[in-house]
Formats: structure tokens, sequence, C-alpha cells
């Protein structure tokens, strides 16, 4: 299978959790701005979900080009981030029922931290299939922000039962660290 069909299939799904993202926003119940100021906790995480969605599938669009051959095993890595993506909105909703409230916020945090962790497993199986000197290996080298990022998203965890706002701020920290695309692999692409 060639990377551009992966591609194509991620970016559907990715499309699909935008969407159903979008259709969990209420509208308001009046007619006025102060109406409005009901939904606004939903709607700042709509913007950090989207965003958020939106910085994988950018990193993972720019990791693809830098990637030569795809086989069952990536494949299945593949999934795996999609599983945690299509989540996003699970979470929203329990937010936007149960409030800022320590188990939604805890379990925002989880679901962004696993799909972390599956875009590194994703990574290092691309790495595996193409080799210790593909382009991509020779882009990724030492990963101190992905470090860095679930270092912030299990603190953000464990932070939610104390003070679910900063959890919060600390997602929204770590969504600022990779607003721009991961330069290591986005320079191959401009090739």
């Amino acid at each position: 299978m060639k990377a551009a069909r992966l591609e194509a299939f991620t970016d559907g799904v990715i499309a699909i959790v935008i969407t159903i993202m979008v259709l969990e926003i209420h509208v308001p119940k009046g007619h006025d701005l102060a109406s409005l100021r009901e939904e606004v906790p939903l709607l700042l995480a709509y913007v950090l979900s989207y965003v958020n969605v939106g910085i994988f599938w950018n990193n993972h669009h720019h990791m693809l080009h830098a990637t030569e051959h795809v086989d069952g095993r990536v494949l299945w890595a593949n999934l795996g981030l999609l599983f945690w993506l299509t989540l996003v909105p699970f979470v929203i909703r329990w937010i936007d029922e149960a409030g800022f409230s320590p188990a939604p916020v805890a379990a925002y945090g989880v679901v962004l931290a696993m799909a972390a962790i599956h875009y590194v497993i994703l990574e290092r199986t691309i790495i595996a299939v193409n080799g210790p000197h593909s382009a991509l290996a020779t882009a990724v080298g030492s990963d101190t922000k992905g470090a860095v990022s679930l270092v912030l998203y299990v603190g953000g965890i464990v932070l939610a039962f104390v003070q679910p706002w900063v959890s919060i701020a600390l997602y929204i920290a770590v969504a600022l660290m990779w607003f721009v695309p991961d330069r290591r692999i986005e320079s191959l692409t401009r090739r």
C-alpha cells in the first residue's frame, strides 16, 4: 500500500471527527449575546479540540509525506492513533454535560495523551518499516518536545482532580508547543 492511500483514509476519519465535534455545539437558547455566554466554555473546549485534532492531522500529513513504505504494522498503528482521536468528541460532550469537573477534564487529558503515545508508536513503526536511515528516521532524531508534551498531559490528568482549570492550561500549553508543525519533518516535504 502507498502512504497516500493511508493519508486519504486518515483525512476522511479526521474530517468526520471534526464534523461530529461541531455538531455537538448547542445553539444558544436565547436571542441575545447574554444567552451565548452559557455556551462559551463548550465553544472554548471545541476550539482547543479542533486545534488539537488539527495538530495531529498536520503532523501526520507531513510524516506520511516522508514515508516511502507502508505495511500492515503501520496500518494498525495508524488505527490506534485514529481510535484515540475519535474519542475527542466524546470527552467534549462529557465536559459539556458535566462541566469542567475533574473526571471529564482528566478524561480529556487521557485521550490527548493516548493519541500522542499512539502518534509516537505510528512514527516508530513507520521508521521500523522504512529503516533507520530513512528520511523520517533522520528527521525525527530525539523527541524532546514529545516527551515534554507527555509529561504535561500526565500532569494535567493528575491536576484535574485538584484544579481542573490548571489542567486545561496545561493542555493549551501543549497545543501551543505543537501549533507550528514539527519542523524536523516538515522540512522533508519541501524537497
